[in-house]
Formats: structure tokens, C-alpha cells, sequence
């Protein structure tokens, strides 16, 4: 299954690539013709300065990537040769970190130290990113509106982990934690090793259980409303999760390790995360959808969506902000 998926993405890629030339070579020859119209020799120093144009677009950003320093890469093996290399490199770069260059990082254990720092407050980042994830699709309820929504809360997620890590990281290094994290959560195990039903339905039906309790009458109606929309949350929840806390095993590790060792405990570590994050903004989300359909039934996802964020903003106050540059 895997080679086939990366067979289709080759074709397709290979597919884009020769459109998008196509489309190019089409719009060349129709500048050049234009510039021909007016003058021969101006038509033919239009056409070889866009030929120049386009050699320096496509081999510029890779002479420059090529360039780039190599993105610390952790050993496999405490014992290696590389690994005592590798510590030292981390330790220099730990030090120019805002957040831990005041911590001793001289050893290992003071080392793990500073990244225990790190991966608190990544935790509160991808918590923040899968609240927002959970809140949004649980309203929205639109299949396209919630996969945009989701890629572009997960790509913001793993570009604040990286500058939380690494600071100012280069591109190579953001291009490759990026190719780890969708190959582990997407490509690698392919979501066939984890059940999201069997993760998200027990947390789901205990907060319901506790959500509709002393509902006024009529709440019954829009149940069903209720739970499609808690599920949904809550499944792109759990995938939000899941990738941001891969992202923070590839950026805090001192080790490196197999893909189906972090895509499992990734998945573990994201259902406990989701419990909390169902408990605190469930009950918001179920009283403003209720609320919503009595007052005005039309209005509801500009209601429910004001009202919830009220209630999640006021009671979930991050200790600390990540801008993204």
C-alpha cells in the first residue's frame, strides 16, 4: 500500500509538473509573439531574456538550498561515536535558545533538562492549535472548509514547534521536519495502526453524558447535531494533535528513533491530550449550539462560534504566546 501511494504521488506530481511547463511554454510564446508583432530582434531579446529568466528561477532556490548548512540530525545510539559530537552541537544551539540560554548545558542530563523546558511549552502550543481545530470544525461542519481549516492550523503548528526549537531555523531543516512529520503521520503508517472511532468515542460519550444533563426540554432535538459535531471535532482534533506532537519528538529528541515507535506513542500521548481539551470546550460548544437553535436556528454557526470562543478564551489563558513571523 505504501509503494503504491508513493507511486500515485509520483505520477500525479510528474503530472502538475508537465502542466505547469506546458502552461508556461504556452504564455512564453504568446509574449514573445507579441514582442515580435512590434519588433524581430526586440521579440527575440524577450524570449532569450525569459529563458535567462527562468534558468535563474529554478536554479537559484537550489544553489541556495544546497548551500544551506546540514540540520542536526540525532544519532541512533547513546554509545555511538557520533552521539558525544552530536550533544555538543545541541548544546551550542541550546544555548542560543531565549528560553533555556540561561540553563547549565554542559551535560547530558542538564541537556534533557532545557528540552524538558521546550517540550512544555510545544505542549502548549499544539494544545492551543488542536483546541482551535476541535472549536472550529465542531461549528463549521463543511468538509472543505474543515480540511483547510485543519492543514493550515497543523502547517502553523509545525512551523511555531520548529522556531520554538531551533529558533531561527533554516530551510533545510524546516523542510525536512516537515517530511518527517507527514511521512510518519500520513505516509509511513498510512492511519491504518490507530482507531480514531476507538480513541475519540468513549471521551466524546462521557462529556455528552455530562453536557446534557439538566438541558432545558427540547435539547433532544438537535442531539444528534450535537454529537456529529463533538465526533467531528474531536477526530480532527486527534489528527492535530497526533502530527504536532510528532513534530516534538523529531525537534526534542537526543535519539533517533523508528517511525512506528513515535507514530505509536504519538497516538497514545494525543488521545490523553484530547480528553483534557474535549472536557474544557465541549460543554461551551453543546450550551451554544442549543442556545443558538432556539433563539435563531438561521444564525447558529455565528453564534455558536462568538459565544464558545468567549467562554474558551476567558478560561484557557496560554502562559505563554508564540508570534509567527
Amino acid at each position: 500500500m505504501k509503494k503504491s501511494l508513493q507511486s500515485f504521488a509520483i505520477i500525479i506530481s510528474i503530472f502538475i509538473i508537465v502542466l505547469f511547463v506546458i502552461f508556461v511554454i504556452n504564455q512564453t510564446a504568446q509574449v514573445v509573439q507579441l514582442a515580435a508583432s512590434l519588433n524581430p530582434w526586440f521579440g527575440t531579446a524577450v524570449g532569450w531574456s525569459l529563458v535567462v529568466i527562468y534558468i535563474v528561477l529554478i536554479l537559484g532556490p537550489v544553489v541556495l538550498f544546497l548551500r544551506l548548512p546540514k540540520p542536526l540530525i540525532p544519532p541512533e545510539d547513546v554509545n555511538s561515536v557520533e552521539f558525544p559530537i552530536y550533544l555538543e552541537k545541541l548544546s551550542k544551539r541550546l544555548a542560543k535558545n531565549q528560553r533555556v540560554h540561561h540553563l547549565p548545558l554542559s551535560t547530558k542530563r542538564e541537556i534533557e533538562d532545557a528540552l524538558k523546558v521546550l517540550n512544555g511549552d510545544a505542549d502548549q502550543i499544539i494544545r492551543k492549535q488542536a483546541t482551535l481545530v476541535f472549536v472550529t470544525t465542531a461549528i463549521s461542519q463543511s468538509g472543505r472548509l474543515d480540511t483547510f481549516t485543519v492543514l493550515l492550523a497543523q502547517i502553523r503548528m509545525v512551523w511555531q514547534i520548529a522556531r520554538l526549537y531551533y529558533q531561527r531555523p533554516v530551510l533545510r531543516e524546516v523542510i525536512q521536519l516537515y517530511a518527517n512529520v507527514m511521512a510518519t503521520a500520513f505516509v509511513a503508517g498510512e492511519l491504518n495502526d490507530i482507531d480514531i472511532s476507538r480513541q475519540i468515542e468513549p471521551i466524546v460519550s462521557s462529556v455528552l453524558g455530562a453536557s446534557l444533563t439538566g438541558s432545558i426540554p427540547g435539547v433532544n432535538l438537535v442531539a444528534g447535531i450535537i454529537t456529529n459535531s463533538l465526533l467531528g471535532g474531536s477526530a480532527n482534533a486527534y489528527l492535530t494533535l497526533r502530527v504536532g506532537i510528532i513534530a516534538k519528538k523529531y525537534s526534542g529528541s537526543l535519539l533517533s528513533r523508528e517511525k512506528s515507535v513515535i507514530r505509536k506513542s504519538s497516538s497514545l500521548e494525543a488521545a490523553r491530550m484530547l480528553s483534557v481539551i474535549v472536557m474544557n470546550s465541549a460543554g461551551s460548544i453543546t450550551r451554544s449550539i442549543v442556545n443558538a437553535a432556539i433563539k435563531s436556528p438561521g444564525k447558529i454557526s455565528r453564534d455558536i462560534l462568538k459565544s464558545t470562543w468567549g467562554r474558551i478564551l476567558g478560561k484557557e489563558r496560554p502562559e505563554q504566546e508564540y508570534p509567527v513571523e
